[in-house]
């Protein structure tokens, strides 16, 4: 860049101090563009968003299919320290998909399940109900929730509360002695709700 001639800045001077101005040369930079030649990156984004839309579900049972996997070695196979990995994976996956799918409430569901691995002492040694009724929740979410109806939302986020509370009391219970997984614990939910 060339250096600014003196004609280019501007100095202003006060009984105390100067204000130097130096022209701006992002200026000569800005294209000003027709109203009909408007490009919108966010509605260019949604639109992009919409036309995936369609491959949601496919995507969401992918992600469900995994989950489902990873349980099902962890019943077949016990807890080791790759499967328990895999099933936090998976469960992270759909926490963090499930919305953006159209599955706010299977979110909630595998967000509770994913404390509960991240959390417990042992995998091994959580009661296998509490995350066959994690895993059959998401599962069902999933199968039942046919977009946004409401009534079932209803009855999937009464679910999600439902299993959110028996993991944190479960959690609560096996964590007396380890005080800062008890914190994490008794954090508020950060999965999305819609």
């Amino acid at each position: 860049m060339a250096p600014k001639k003196p004609s280019d800045i501007n100095v202003e001077t006060f009984s105390d101090h100067l204000v130097i101005t130096q022209p701006n040369p992002l200026r000569a930079m800005v294209h000003y563009v027709e109203e009909k030649d408007f490009d919108d990156p966010v509605a260019r984004a949604e639109q992009a968003l919409a036309d995936l839309s369609g491959e949601f579900k496919e995507w969401m049972r992918i992600e469900c299919d995994r989950l489902h996997a990873a349980h099902a070695a962890i019943k077949r196979d016990g807890v080791n320290k790759e499967r328990q990995d895999e099933m936090f994976r998976a469960a992270h996956d759909v926490k963090g998909h499930a919305a953006t799918f159209g599955y706010p409430t299977a979110a909630a569901a595998a967000e509770s399940l994913t404390r509960i691995i991240e959390h417990a002492p042992d995998l091994a040694k959580v009661p296998e109900e509490i995350i066959t009724h994690h895993i059959n929740a998401i599962l069902a979410i999933f199968r039942e929730q046919k977009r946004r109806d409401e009534s079932k939302a209803e009855t999937a986020d009464e679910l999600s509360k439902r299993l959110r509370s028996v993991a944190d009391e479960y959690l609560i219970a096996v964590n007396q002695d380890r005080p800062e997984h008890l914190e994490a614990v008794l954090a508020p939910s950060i999965a999305p709700t819609e």
